[in-house]
């Protein structure tokens, strides 16, 4: 009889595992925590960087608690996602609040906490303190789709309630920590969602959908769908000192509470919002003739979205005007010290090359 399953894999990410993430060294709960959160919806390679920064400026829970928004969000920016930032935020004062300004080691507790869900919470719990809980990310559940031939689309309650069974029949006596690392490991390098190393599996010779050919089929795609497109205007609006007008998201919503660029459903809505506000910004003389931009396109989990900037250059501010809190002039070299959606910041440190009109 072969090993359990555990076990190869625990053989396998001896030799071939991930080892030396920032995360593991130290593995305390808050680095555990803040891992788990950004690595959601987004690759390894890509939340190291952005990880070790992110600890750097707030290397605990108190400082992430008491850290001012726009600090929190500048940091986050580029990882899209903001609720990500914005729950992590919430959940570390509700931990200075609740827990004496650390991580609950319970998984009520933690399950409580705004942004962290069942897996994300097990993953802190058998990472940070070697408890004996289950994960089921995304990796997950296609590997154990496929190991067991379970078919459906993971995401339906009945397919994922039959996945939370197996991982929790699987889970050793010891190791946990590693046991979590060697199956996300194994999901994102081995048993990947396109074309899986299957001869190099240390599970294969139990895997269902190996020894059934179904390996390309498992686990089961979501049901597709046309995303609907939106179309947008934002204003580009720069001085003659090279700043750019920004103006601060509502606090719910798309991009919430980051700084963008003046935005209207269409031109008209756009052009409104800068009558309303230009007299008291710039000069009525330099409201004429905007230049047209090349048209961004960015896409979201449920539409995609096409921006169409106009843009005003070497603009006169009213000396009158001052900074507030939803509405300010930003020199080139502030941005990265501000939460700005990936677009816009993209739109802001591109050439402006117009057309023709």
């Amino acid at each position: 009889m072969s090993a359990s399953y555990a076990a190869r894999l625990l053989a396998w990410f001896d030799v071939h595992g991930r080892h030396d993430l920032p995360w593991q060294h130290p593995r305390t709960p808050y680095r555990v925590w803040l891992s788990e959160i950004m690595l959601q919806q987004t690759q390894v390679r890509v939340v190291i960087p952005y990880f070790e920064r992110f600890v750097a400026a707030l290397p605990d829970v108190r400082a992430l608690a008491a850290a001012p928004r726009d600090d929190v969000l500048a940091l986050w920016s580029g990882l899209g996602y903001y609720a990500r930032a914005r729950n992590l935020q919430a959940a570390a004062q509700a931990c200075v609040e609740r827990h004496d300004g650390e991580l609950p080691r319970d998984f009520d507790a933690l399950l409580a906490l705004p942004g962290i869900g069942r897996s994300t919470a097990a993953a802190i719990l058998s990472q940070a303190w070697g408890d004996r809980f289950a994960i089921l990310d995304g990796n997950v559940k296609r590997v154990l789709a496929r190991h067991h031939g379970v078919a459906g689309w993971p995401g339906l309650p009945k397919v994922e309630k039959t996945l939370w069974a197996i991982a929790d029949t699987l889970l050793p006596q010891t190791r946990m920590a590693d046991y979590t690392q060697a199956q996300m490991d194994f999901g994102a390098t081995l048993c990947t969602r396109h074309a899986p190393a299957c001869l190099l599996c240390p599970v294969n010779d139990d895997c269902v959908a190996f020894a059934q050919g179904r390996v390309e089929e498992l686990p089961t795609p979501k049901p597709t769908k046309t995303l609907p497109e939106r179309e947008a205007t934002v204003l580009l609006l720069e001085d003659r000192d090279g700043r750019v007008l920004l103006h601060r998201r509502p606090a719910t919503g798309v991009w919430a509470a980051l700084w963008s660029l003046p935005q209207g459903e269409d031109a008209d809505a756009a052009l409104a919002w800068l009558d309303a506000h230009a007299p008291n910004m710039i000069d009525a003389g330099d409201r004429d003739t905007p230049h047209r931009l090349q048209t961004v396109h960015h896409g979201f989990t449920h539409y995609r979205l096409q921006l169409h900037p106009l843009y005003w250059a070497g603009l006169a501010p009213r000396r009158a005007v001052r900074d507030n809190d939803d509405l300010r002039w930003v020199a080139r070299d502030e941005l990265a010290t501000l939460g700005i959606p990936a677009p816009i910041r993209t739109l802001l440190l591109s050439p402006r090359v117009a057309l023709e009109d």
